[in-house]
Protein backbone atom coordinates (compact mmCIF):
# COMPACT_ATOMS: atom_id res chain seq x y z
CA UNK A 1 0.00 0.00 0.00
CA UNK A 2 1.13 3.28 -0.99
CA UNK A 3 2.49 5.85 1.64
CA UNK A 4 0.01 8.60 0.57
CA UNK A 5 -3.04 5.76 1.03
CA UNK A 6 -1.71 5.45 4.49
CA UNK A 7 -2.31 8.88 5.54
CA UNK A 8 -6.04 7.60 5.45
CA UNK A 9 -6.01 3.83 5.46
CA UNK A 10 -5.01 1.75 8.78
CA UNK A 11 -2.83 -0.73 7.43
CA UNK A 12 -3.89 -3.97 9.10
CA UNK A 13 -2.72 -7.39 8.97
CA UNK A 14 -4.07 -10.66 7.82
CA UNK A 15 -7.21 -10.83 9.49
CA UNK A 16 -8.40 -12.08 11.85
CA UNK A 17 -8.05 -8.85 14.49
CA UNK A 18 -10.84 -6.61 15.86
CA UNK A 19 -12.70 -3.39 14.86
CA UNK A 20 -14.14 -0.95 17.39
CA UNK A 21 -16.93 1.37 15.44
CA UNK A 22 -17.52 4.64 17.34
CA UNK A 23 -20.17 6.37 16.07
CA UNK A 24 -21.17 9.74 17.40
CA UNK A 25 -22.94 12.69 17.37
CA UNK A 26 -21.67 16.05 18.77
CA UNK A 27 -23.19 18.51 21.42
CA UNK A 28 -23.02 22.25 20.65
CA UNK A 29 -20.62 22.21 23.43
CA UNK A 30 -16.74 21.00 22.34
CA UNK A 31 -14.65 22.97 24.45
CA UNK A 32 -11.52 20.86 25.09
CA UNK A 33 -13.04 18.28 22.65
CA UNK A 34 -9.82 18.19 20.08
CA UNK A 35 -7.38 18.62 22.55
CA UNK A 36 -8.92 15.30 24.02
CA UNK A 37 -8.96 13.84 20.61
CA UNK A 38 -5.44 13.83 19.99
CA UNK A 39 -4.33 12.93 23.30
CA UNK A 40 -6.53 9.57 23.17
CA UNK A 41 -5.08 9.04 19.53
CA UNK A 42 -1.50 9.14 20.63
CA UNK A 43 -2.88 7.28 24.18
CA UNK A 44 -4.21 4.56 21.99
CA UNK A 45 -0.94 4.36 19.42
CA UNK A 46 1.27 3.29 22.38
CA UNK A 47 -1.49 1.00 23.86
CA UNK A 48 -0.47 -2.99 23.38
CA UNK A 49 -2.49 -5.07 20.91
CA UNK A 50 -3.12 -1.45 18.47
CA UNK A 51 -3.39 -1.00 15.13
CA UNK A 52 -4.24 1.65 13.77
CA UNK A 53 -7.77 3.86 13.42
CA UNK A 54 -9.65 5.89 10.34
CA UNK A 55 -12.01 8.45 11.54
CA UNK A 56 -13.82 10.70 9.63
CA UNK A 57 -16.29 13.43 10.69
CA UNK A 58 -19.41 15.63 9.29
CA UNK A 59 -22.63 15.35 11.20
CA UNK A 60 -22.07 12.06 12.16
CA UNK A 61 -18.49 11.20 13.29
CA UNK A 62 -17.30 7.68 12.83
CA UNK A 63 -13.86 6.62 14.19
CA UNK A 64 -13.10 3.06 13.60
CA UNK A 65 -10.02 1.69 15.32
CA UNK A 66 -7.88 -1.70 14.96
CA UNK A 67 -6.95 -3.96 17.51
CA UNK A 68 -5.06 -7.32 17.88
CA UNK A 69 -7.67 -8.87 20.09
CA UNK A 70 -10.91 -8.32 23.01
CA UNK A 71 -8.31 -8.37 25.65
CA UNK A 72 -6.36 -5.64 23.92
CA UNK A 73 -10.14 -3.34 23.11
CA UNK A 74 -10.84 -3.90 27.32
CA UNK A 75 -7.51 -2.83 28.60
CA UNK A 76 -8.30 0.56 26.33
CA UNK A 77 -11.87 0.65 27.64
CA UNK A 78 -10.11 0.43 31.26
CA UNK A 79 -7.15 2.78 30.65
CA UNK A 80 -7.95 5.78 33.23
CA UNK A 81 -7.07 8.14 30.79
CA UNK A 82 -9.68 6.98 28.44
CA UNK A 83 -12.23 6.78 31.05
CA UNK A 84 -11.84 10.66 32.13
CA UNK A 85 -12.52 11.20 27.99
CA UNK A 86 -15.59 8.75 27.83
CA UNK A 87 -17.41 10.72 30.65
CA UNK A 88 -16.28 14.19 29.66
CA UNK A 89 -18.07 12.91 26.31
CA UNK A 90 -21.18 11.94 27.68
CA UNK A 91 -21.20 15.04 30.22
CA UNK A 92 -20.08 17.48 27.62
CA UNK A 93 -19.25 16.35 24.20
CA UNK A 94 -21.88 14.17 22.71
CA UNK A 95 -25.73 13.98 22.00
CA UNK A 96 -25.08 10.35 21.17
CA UNK A 97 -23.22 7.97 20.59
CA UNK A 98 -22.84 3.88 19.56
CA UNK A 99 -19.91 1.59 20.25
CA UNK A 100 -19.56 -1.51 17.59
CA UNK A 101 -17.04 -4.18 18.33
CA UNK A 102 -16.54 -6.65 15.19
CA UNK A 103 -14.51 -9.61 14.82
CA UNK A 104 -12.64 -8.56 11.22
CA UNK A 105 -12.36 -12.23 9.39
CA UNK A 106 -11.58 -11.22 5.93
CA UNK A 107 -10.35 -8.24 4.69
CA UNK A 108 -9.15 -6.59 0.81
CA UNK A 109 -7.94 -3.63 -0.63
CA UNK A 110 -7.59 -1.50 -3.63
CA UNK A 111 -4.62 1.02 -5.09
CA UNK A 112 -4.65 2.90 -8.32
Amino acid sequence: MSQEKNKWIAPTPEPPYYAVIFSSVQSDTIEGYDAMAERMEQLAKDQKGFLGMESARQELGITVSYWESLEAIKLWKYNSAHSVARERGKNEWYKAFKVRICKVEKDYDFEN
